[in-house]
């Protein structure tokens, strides 16, 4: 049976309940979930539901746009980033689009999570928009020490090029399936298949064939299918490929580990 995993998903923002969603992703055939934290707001309640189903995992960490109210989220992380369902810290970064925290701030506050990362020997999910020098400036310092993915990826082919370089991975979200996105489908043709994951980012970035409604996470099969038909390569092929780069990225996650 086939085996797809939502690597990047917000289940608290979800339009409908924890038990629909689970349900209608599994209908697809999307049997496993990483629940993404964001801010000191949704951390115990991604934790918690984490803790409540086996093939779900979580992350913890702050967003760039929360990064101003870091310090309330810090101790919680500290706290409970060794739990068995957190397989990973995140999501941090930088956002220079919204900008909804001063430039610095986040560069600090992503640094310091990144360390974090060594600390406890998880990944990281990244977050980069309109931001792509101040990001690789960062993960340079930490070449070498830190593992991790570029969450819904959106970047330039230099971007993808320099991320692969030290030693990251590349998660695509439906924006893959939209009509104006040709410069991200030859990225991802670009890349390595062993270092590529999908996401949802639901509720957000709906693939088709499902424009105009909010994302969900039954809905990462439709990113597969556009990536596997981009790539020329058989369904099963590239499920069987991404459960691996998964199992790799997250050896915490031990639902993976036993798929």
């Amino acid at each position: 049976m086939s085996f797809w995993i939502d690597t990047h998903t917000h289940f608290k923002m979800l339009e409908i309940t924890n038990v629909e969603a689970i349900a209608q992703a599994q209908a697809q055939n999307v049997q496993a979930f990483i629940n993404i934290g964001t801010c000191m707001d949704d951390l115990k309640e991604v934790l918690e539901l984490a803790q409540a189903y086996e093939f779900m995992g979580c992350t913890l960490g702050v967003h760039p746009h929360d990064a101003e109210a870091f310090g309330d989220a810090r101790d919680f992380i500290l706290d409970h980033a060794k739990d068995s369902s957190v397989v990973a810290l995140g999501e941090m970064g930088l956002d220079y689009y919204y900008e909804h925290s001063d430039r610095e701030t986040q560069k600090k506050v992503f640094e310091e999570q990144l360390q974090m990362s060594i600390d406890f020997g998880l990944p990281v999910e990244i977050h980069t928009r309109d931001a792509e020098e101040d990001t690789l400036d960062i993960l340079r310092s930490f070449s070498g020490k830190v593992k991790g993915l570029i969450h819904c990826f959106t970047g330039t082919q230099r971007l993808a090029d320099e991320v692969l370089k030290l030693g990251m991975n590349i998660s695509i979200s439906g924006v893959v399936t939209f009509k104006k996105a040709e410069a991200l489908r030859d990225v991802v043709k670009s890349l390595p298949l062993d270092r590529i994951h999908i996401e949802t980012d639901a509720p957000f970035l709906t693939p088709t064939p499902h424009r105009g409604r909010k994302n969900q996470p039954a809905y990462v099969i439709h990113t597969a299918e556009y990536i596997g038909q981009l790539l020329g390569l058989e369904l099963d092929e590239l499920q069987a490929q991404l459960l691996m780069n998964s199992k790799k990225m997250f050896p915490r996650f031990k639902f993976i580990q036993n798929a």
